[in-house]
């Protein structure tokens, strides 16, 4: 489900917009779908569970709720100078239930139209970008646009599961 905008145009027609909360990763912008944010805290303290694969950082306690925390840019195998100032986790719901993404910094709510959204490239089967959803179009700049539903693997979903259950 996907929350749109209907925008009044010059010419009398409507056009819908989606929204989509940006957020930083090492100076990139990214984005995924309003809907699928609950909310976005302050970094807190991280519960650490033994044999978990290094970008999932542990659990939080979350007004009673058990909620995995995934480091983004450990998980896209980039560069970290560990946690700043801004960095924050957005609580978001997938398929595989709710998840925290660590971040550098939350910028907007971006309200964008299909046309400003292209499909994701394509790097050869070698290079995993299946949570690609797309990439939009604001103004000059481009946002990497994610499928929250896709960023962790099936195998990495049932380790998140039970690393929520283990707490």
């Amino acid at each position: 489900m996907t929350e749109t905008l209907m925008v009044k145009e010059n010419q009398g027609q409507i056009e819908e917009k989606q929204q989509f909360v940006t957020f930083y990763l090492n100076e990139e912008a990214y984005a995924i779908e309003a809907l699928s944010v609950q909310e976005i805290i302050e970094l807190t303290n991280i519960t650490k569970v033994p044999h978990l694969p290094g970008f999932l950082k542990g659990v939080i306690n979350l007004r009673g709720t058990i909620v995995p925390v995934v480091d983004l840019k450990m998980k896209f195998g980039m560069h970290s100078e560990g946690y700043k100032k801004h960095t924050c986790v957005i609580v978001t719901e997938f398929t595989g239930g709710v998840m925290g993404l660590i971040v550098d910094a939350v910028s907007d709510v971006l309200a964008m139209s299909e046309e400003t959204i292209s499909e994701p490239p394509s790097f050869g089967a070698r290079i995993k970008t299946e949570f690609i959803k797309g990439m939009g179009r604001f103004g000059d700049d481009l946002v990497i646009i994610l499928d929250v539903d896709r960023v962790l693997t099936d195998e990495e979903v049932s380790v998140l599961s039970e690393a929520k259950e283990a707490q």
